[in-house]
């Protein structure tokens, strides 16, 4: 009876060992993902990456996700060492600025740990990453502005809202216009950074709202810094958007922000692709080397005149 009872014993533990063992391996059968990204509360853009990014690196996909979001450069760089030092397998990067990277990719590669860049390039060597998904900054802001040219408009003075300074999407959305207001095409009333942050934006417009100076554009470089600008311009009854004294640009297009265009509030919002989780995913799961270091998102600019209910539907991000 004894012997049984020992027998019976060993065999549970036999199991439990077992199971436990399959677990842990079909843990470590995953992938491990380490995701650097700027948080969701930046923007409805940022929302829509993030929650794309966590729908595709999900535990059903066959990933084991660990996320780090900040808006701050420094603790970008700290946590995707952070990543490295945990060792995941692949390092995912949306940078909040285009510096500084180097040591950090020059690590993870040494590691044996494989990084795609997402949304946002930065400079570094582009032996130091598999692949960059991204949006053409550059063309963004280019299609922008080639559209207020277009507009005719006798005079030019343009009050331009910047996102955060040393982004690759500040740096695309900026460049365009710089290159207006050194040509005198367009007078720059006012350049001021708001951070990506509404509240800020408004500040920036009733200052030269209350300056006295007059203007008739704003070139918001995302749809939130928009809405604060239009926020100010009601509170003090200036008109804007179709048939309005001020022509309001911004970009990501939200869903509320292309409803606003379609109403006849602003003008312009340029597209700004959310969705590149997918297409790193497919990479990654292909085992191969893609055939190009930069893929494209195509996007275009939408004009509150030609704008439709099915545009809104089809390229609008959120609700």
């Amino acid at each position: 009876m004894r012997k049984f009872k020992a027998l019976f014993l060993v065999m549970i533990l036999v199991v439990c060992c077992m199971a436990t063992a399959c677990k842990k391996d079909d843990k470590d059968d995953k992938i491990k993902v380490g995701v650097v990204n700027n948080p969701p509360s930046e923007s409805g853009y940022r929302e829509a990456n993030v929650k794309d990014m966590e729908a595709v690196f999900s535990e059903a996909n066959g990933y084991t996700l660990k996320t780090f979001y900040s808006i701050k450069n420094d603790e970008q760089l700290q946590a995707a060492q952070g990543f490295i030092t945990e060792g995941v397998d692949y390092l995912l990067i949306s940078a909040a600025e285009t510096t500084g990277w180097d040591d950090v990719l020059k690590k993870a590669k040494e590691a044996g740990i494989k990084v795609y860049l997402f949304d946002r390039m930065i400079d570094v060597d582009t032996s130091l990453y598999e692949a960059a998904v991204v949006s053409d900054m550059a063309k963004e802001g280019e299609t922008a502005v080639n559209w207020l040219l277009s507009q005719n408009l006798p005079e030019y003075k343009v009050i331009h809202i910047q996102g955060a300074m040393g982004s690759d999407a500040q740096i695309g959305r900026t460049g365009a216009l710089d290159k207006q207001f050194e040509s005198g095409k367009m007078k720059k009333v006012v350049q001021q950074t708001a951070t990506w942050d509404e509240a800020e934006a408004k500040k920036i417009v009733e200052a030269v709202i209350n300056s006295g100076e007059d203007f008739n554009v704003i070139y918001a470089e995302n749809d939130g810094m928009a809405k604060g600008a239009v926020a100010a311009l009601d509170e003090a009854g200036i008109t804007h958007g179709v048939d309005g004294k001020v022509i309001v640009m911004g970009f990501d297009c939200n869903k509320w922000a292309l409803r606003e265009l379609l109403a006849g509030k602003w003008n312009y919002d340029g597209q700004c692709s959310p969705f590149q989780a997918q297409i790193i995913s497919d990479l990654i799961k292909s085992g191969k080397a893609p055939a190009s270091k930069q893929i494209i998102n195509n996007e275009k600019g939408f004009d509150a005149k030609a704008l439709t209910q099915n545009d809104i539907d089809t390229y609008g991000l959120g609700e």
